[in-house]
């Protein structure tokens, strides 16, 4: 059975060495650029409303028209959901190293041409722009599922957990560096062209130099993935896949010798044995992998859904937020340059004292604590504080309250990143045979995707006043910011009820987990005889 296979143990038991290390910074540069890349447009999108959509003799300086922002916020998303889909599939059919240089590559194309969105007016500058984001998000999309299977099944039972959200947890540096690369790049063009606020001279309150700033700031996402594309090529195949979907022991012997810097013997008979039990080579569509499987997949789906509407709607609109309880002041008493300044502020200083942190609580804690409880944890407390936000919501607009709101909304993000954003990232890249794994965390990070097009997209809406007259230009009236959280307070209970579906999977092989040893009859507490077969 697999876990026989000398080549698999060596991997389970192997002690934390240097190529752990590089294969979480190969694959977490891409989702640091996956990052930078998804939620650097929320940056300008503000700056994108005053360049191209400006109305002469308006109050208010001008915002892109709700369908025009649903598309440039939501775009990426939409391509994203398609590329987790695809590549998954095509992760499981080609090997994960072939298409890991596509994605990244895709990644670096469609950021830099993001950047160079042309036309002579803003319907066409806005089409270029939604069509190249689209391309990128296909490509941030196999990331997904391609990255955290290669780093499951590269990394060794005790602390794969850690490494898989290691590799995860890079999302928070690339918010956190997309938020401080838009404070250097305003303030430079800030203090270089000085501009007056919009209320004393509209025109001149943006100035022309003003294009190049949302322009730089999106072509940077494509500075990190170039950077990495080299070392992922010169990555190894995984010798799960290799060995259990490839069925080429010689070869996954030969490439993880190399890798732990151990001789493993090329085991070709246990795997034509593997290769003919037909006891583990059903289908996705197959009533089998609906009965060992079937619970396993609804669970990491609709626990990724739920999350990602809370988490999304969140994210993407926390500036409006800090609007409405006045952390921005109003968009008339700032030039272009100064609200980009502010709101790049805004988001940077959340990122760090609450997102960032939030990931890597749940590196140190994720093999100790285990993938349910700190999921089960995470969608409690953001219940909880969605729910003490939103009951008292008169009470945190009063001037003397905002700090405790901006508190208490960091906790939200802080337990989301250290709870289930991260665990349902982990959790789908161990449970699923190899030759599913990376279909079936595709299937995963795609119903993550289309919550996140839902919470985008509905909060657009949702948030605005119940007074028509004092919601955004365009939009019609929605149930206003108090509701919203609510809502979102009840989303995040269900997706805690949801996680009860979610097997736990600390300390456990990959194979034990998906049930590759199924026919194996072997007591657990004798395979630790194997594990010592190698001395790593």
């Amino acid at each position: 059975m697999a876990k026989d296979l000398q080549v698999l143990n060596a991997l389970d038991v192997a002690k934390t060495q240097w190529y752990h290390f590089t294969a979480i910074i190969i694959a977490g540069m891409g989702f640091f650029t996956d990052a930078y890349d998804l939620f650097c447009i929320s940056l300008v999108t503000k700056l994108l409303g005053r360049i191209y959509y400006h109305v002469d003799g308006a109050e208010k300086p001008g915002t892109l028209p709700p369908n025009v922002s649903a598309a440039v916020n939501g775009v990426a998303f939409c391509g994203t959901l398609a590329g987790q889909l695809f590549f998954g599939w095509l992760g499981d059919k080609m090997g994960r190293k072939k298409v890991y240089g596509m994605t990244l590559m895709l990644m670096v194309i469609c950021s830099v041409a993001s950047g160079l969105s042309f036309g002579h007016n803003a319907k066409a500058v806005m089409s270029t722009l939604c069509f190249f984001r689209f391309w990128l998000g296909f490509g941030i999309g196999g990331d997904y599922p391609l990255s955290a299977t290669i780093m499951s099944e590269y990394a060794n039972k005790k602390t794969r957990g850690a490494f898989i959200a290691a590799v995860f947890a890079m999302q928070g540096f690339g918010i956190l560096a997309g938020g401080i690369f838009a404070i250097i790049i305003s303030s430079a063009f800030r203090d270089r062209f000085s501009a007056p606020a919009y209320e004393v001279d509209a025109l001149a309150s943006t100035v022309p130099q003003a294009d190049f700033v949302w322009r730089i700031i999106l072509m940077v996402g494509a500075l990190p993935a170039a950077l990495t594309y080299y070392w992922r090529m010169k990555m190894p195949e995984t010798a799960r896949y290799t060995a259990l979907v490839a069925k080429n022991a010689k070869q996954a012997a030969s490439d993880m010798s190399k890798v732990l810097q151990v001789d493993i013997e090329a085991e070709e008979q246990k795997v034509q044995q593997l290769a003919q039990d037909e006891t583990n080579s059903f289908g996705l569509l197959s009533k089998e992998f609906l009965r060992r499987h079937g619970l396993h997949l609804l669970g990491t789906t609709t626990t990724w859904f739920l999350l990602d509407i809370a988490f999304y709607s969140q994210n993407l609109f926390q500036k409006d937020i800090f609007s409405a309880i006045g952390w921005i002041p109003p968009a008339k008493t700032m030039n272009a340059l100064e609200e980009v300044y502010k709101i790049a502020r805004a988001q940077t200083l959340i990122a760090l004292c609450s997102t960032v942190p939030g990931y890597w609580f749940t590196v140190a804690f994720i093999d100790r604590m285990g993938r349910f409880a700190i999921q089960l944890m995470g969608f409690f407390f953001m219940t909880v504080f969605m729910f003490a936000l939103a009951i008292p919501y008169n009470h945190w607009t009063h001037k003397e309250n905002r700090i405790g709101f901006v508190a208490m909304y960091s906790l939200t993000f802080f337990f989301a990143n250290f709870g289930p954003n991260a665990t349902t990232f982990v959790v789908p890249a161990e449970i699923f045979p190899a030759r599913l794994r990376s279909t079936c965390h595709g299937i995963s990070a795609a119903s993550g995707k289309l919550g996140a097009i839902v919470g985008a997209f509905g909060f657009l809406y949702l948030a605005q006043n119940k007074d028509k007259a004092k919601a955004d230009a365009g939009y019609p009236a929605g149930i206003g910011v108090r509701n919203s959280l609510l809502v979102l307070g009840v989303i995040n209970f269900l997706g805690m009820i949801f996680t009860f579906l979610v097997p736990e999977s600390k300390g456990k092989s990959l194979e034990e987990l998906s049930g590759e040893n199924e026919e194996d009859d072997q007591p657990e507490e004798q395979s630790s005889y194997n594990d010592r077969t190698v001395p790593v």
